[in-house]
């Protein structure tokens, strides 16, 4: 059983409470960062409500719904210690997950249909983060853009074949 935030604009929130719905009924404890219902709102007041909340810590992942996955993606993104990825189909989500360790999902409800963004959410939450080492360092290289220090643990970096 995982932890999991679950948050949508107005756009996304019929695709929220079917996604909540299913990973409640596979056992994982789902808690609704809103919006809590179809009137407009803006989506990066939820990005920002469910991804503070993901710092917090206690979570396992977080998931985010608009209409195309797109700006609660960069809104997301704009948190350190978040790595929010756009999933449109199975092999990105278990390569968002293996490479990328993403720990926050995000989904278009007007792109994709509520059983292929189940089938989603369930590979995300399965898959585990490789650990070999390029994953690993590139983890660490991902952090240190987050905390502002990249250039002193990292340098400016060689680009291969230059």
């Amino acid at each position: 059983m995982k932890k999991i935030l679950i948050g949508s604009d107005h756009a996304g929130f019929d695709a929220k409470k079917k996604i909540a719905e299913h990973l409640r009924s596979l056992g994982h404890e789902v808690t609704d960062c809103g919006t809590y219902s179809t009137v407009s709102c803006d989506y990066p007041i939820i990005a920002h409500r469910t991804c503070a909340r993901y710092a917090e810590g206690g979570y396992d992942f977080a998931i985010l719904i608009c209409g195309t996955g797109i700006g609660v993606s960069i809104a997301a993104n704009k948190h350190a210690g978040i790595r929010a990825a756009l999933c449109n189909d199975i092999f990105s989500t278990e390569m968002a997950r293996q490479h990328n360790d993403a720990n926050v999902l995000c989904l278009g409800s007007r792109v994709l249909d509520i059983s292929l963004m189940n089938d989603i959410a369930d590979t995300f939450i399965a898959t585990p983060a490789l650990e070999e080492e390029r994953h690993v360092r590139r983890q660490a290289e991902m952090k240190a853009l987050d905390d502002g220090n990249f250039d002193e643990l990292f340098g400016t970096g060689a680009v291969p074949g230059k």
